[in-house]
């Protein structure tokens, strides 16, 4: 079902003081985007040296716990797979993304939150 980590969100409350450490580890910054429309929460995409993952930076005090993004070959088909588990809790259940295929967020048992993107 899942494939793999395509990128590890983690909240900072200095954004740029971030940014800074990360790239003096070796990290590019690749993108950057706001998550609101007021443009008041940052989102930076930091790629590793292979070029394969990234590390996003987020400074939005409402998400200060760590996101995995998880790539899976179906959302949905996830979805129907986990949905009758009552231990798991669905932040956001399936929803198109701009590049043609589908994210849901869920919080495992253990209290951690994947974000699954796949078809």
């Amino acid at each position: 079902m899942w494939r793999k980590i395509e990128c590890v969100a983690i909240y900072t409350e200095e954004i740029e003081k971030s940014l800074n450490f990360y790239q003096s580890l070796g990290l590019t910054k690749a993108w950057e985007a706001f998550q609101d429309e007021e443009k008041q929460w940052k989102l930076i995409g930091m790629k590793f040296p292979d070029g394969k993952s990234e590390l996003v930076l987020k400074n939005n005090p409402n998400l200060n716990f760590a996101e995995i993004e998880i790539v899976v070959e179906d959302v949905q088909e996830t979805y129907e797979t986990l949905k009758s588990n009552s231990e798991v809790k669905w932040i956001r259940t399936p929803f198109p993304n701009s590049l043609g295929g589908h994210v849901a967020v869920m919080e495992a048992p253990d209290g951690n939150a994947f974000v699954l993107v796949g078809k």
